[in-house]
């Protein structure tokens, strides 16, 4: 089971293109799962399973890829064919190029550029023409997808040390600590990704039989799950795990698993914009989500199951996490909300 989950806002901005072609957001939200009354909550999130069924259910009511943001349309099994080309490839040096050859091919062209510099490599984005992407949607999926389908072809993230954007930073822009984990730079001459060098050497290790299954949910699963397993927010939270009844580990137990001492971790957690205490609690609240969903489980044994003693404490934790009750969530989850 998946328990990450996605802020209500790129739930909204993913739709925005799709409702400029005229379609039904409320209906889209429905056939992937998601109650459009949850959407009320300000600070509501979604599961990953929904919002990836989202993403599926997106394109192929559109029939485009850029599910209508883009300067053209995408046709559906555009992506499909692009990765059919790269698993070919030796190295991630030549997945990148192979795939900016066959985007160039496309006009006006959507695409990213490797760029090498020093001990540097850096994806720049490469956007011809005008695109309708007021929430930026388009343009951080692109950066999203191609860093995330590199990493899995080398069967290893690629570590990230920038990520920087040509505009401002958005109203969501805290919600990218969580997408790049490293140090982030707005208004920039380039929307861009920097990481060293010695990644592109790496072989591809997925064959042909691979890439036929994870096509089957991509590139919705590359936008809604990351692989953290390379990030120390990752290994932390696998540290951690998923059952918060016993008592959850200390910071000086996890650096000692972690190989590490604790003024290292925490720089390293600065690093990836985020704490160890933001870390417990984001956990928690994505598992109290998850178990909301599931009206069959009493409110308060989800207290229980998401390490809180006592239901009124879990109440004001949940609120501060979601700006409502865990009542009141579970109402808008079922579409009952006034």
């Amino acid at each position: 089971m998946s328990t990450l989950t996605v802020s209500r806002h790129f739930v909204e901005a993913s739709l925005s293109g799709a409702e400029r072609l005229g379609l039904d957001s409320r209906a889209l939200l429905q056939e992937a799962g998601i109650s459009p009354d949850l959407l009320r909550i300000e600070m509501a999130r979604v599961s990953s399973d929904q919002f990836s069924k989202l993403m599926q259910v997106i394109w192929q009511r559109t029939g485009d890829e850029f599910m209508g943001m883009g300067p053209r349309r995408a046709r559906s099994g555009t992506f499909a064919t692009m990765c059919a080309l790269v698993v070919g490839c030796q190295t991630l040096e030549e997945v990148y190029q192979q795939a900016f050859r066959f985007s160039r091919l496309f006009e006006p062209m959507v695409s990213m550029e490797l760029e090498i510099f020093g001990d540097r490599a850096r994806l720049v984005t490469r956007i011809e023409g005008s695109i309708h992407d007021p929430d930026y949607f388009l343009r951080e999926s692109i950066l999203v997808i191609w860093h995330r389908l590199g990493s899995w072809l080398i069967g290893q993230p690629v570590e990230l040390e920038k990520a920087e954007f040509d505009y401002p930073r958005p109203d969501h822009g805290d919600e990218y600590r969580h997408i790049f984990h490293c140090p982030l730079a707005f208004e920039s001459d380039c929307t861009a990704l920097t990481f060293s060098k010695r990644f592109l050497s790496a072989p591809v290790i997925r064959d042909k039989p691979e890439m036929r299954q994870f096509l089957k949910t991509s590139p919705a699963d590359l936008l809604s799950r990351p692989d953290e397993s390379n990030t120390w927010t990752g290994r932390i939270r696998g540290l951690i795990g998923r059952d918060f009844s016993k008592p959850m580990p200390d910071f000086d137990w996890i650096a000692q698993e972690l190989h590490t001492s604790p003024q290292t971790l925490r720089r390293r957690l600065k690093q990836e914009n985020t704490s160890f205490q933001e870390i417990k609690d984001l956990l928690r609240r994505d598992m109290a989500i998850y178990y909301l969903a599931h009206p069959e489980i009493p409110i308060n044994d989800i207290a229980e199951r998401v390490g809180f003693t006592e239901p009124s404490t879990f109440h004001r934790a949940f609120k501060k996490w979601t700006g409502v009750t865990p009542g009141a969530w579970r109402e808008g989850e079922r579409g009952d909300l006034i």
